[in-house]
């Protein structure tokens, strides 16, 4: 990107003394959504976390409204370990919860989901 921000990518200790860690990431402007860059940002940054981390698990949480994100997991050989049922009220309707998670595993047996690829 030419050095230019356009999102962030973040992790958090849901507990950390069972080490279950989360991860997050925004990508601030519509313009970048749909064009790979939150997937290869994502592939780095769990492969970056399972090299500096004593984990078993990488997961985040999502809603149902929020297709791409769903998406993104999917591409990333993550599964889907929760659905909260319409737990997300927005614009009027009631969406679900969507947690998606990766063991370490199946991230160092699916190699082609931490190769770097190009967008």
């Amino acid at each position: 990107m030419g050095g230019k921000i356009i999102g962030q990518i973040t992790y958090y200790w849901e507990y950390e003394p069972t080490r279950w860690l989360e991860m997050g990431i925004t990508i601030f402007d519509p313009a970048y959504w749909s064009g790979g860059y939150g997937t290869r940002a994502m592939r780095m940054w769990i492969s970056h976390l399972f090299k500096t981390k004593t984990i078993e698990r990488v997961g985040y949480t999502t809603w149902s409204g929020n297709h791409r994100m769903v998406r993104v997991g999917e591409k990333l050989g993550m599964t889907m370990e929760a659905r909260l049922r319409k737990t997300r009220y927005y614009n009027g309707i009631y969406y679900d919860s969507i947690r998606m998670g990766i063991i370490r595993e199946e991230w160092e047996e699916n190699a082609m989901f931490h190769r770097p690829q190009t967008t």
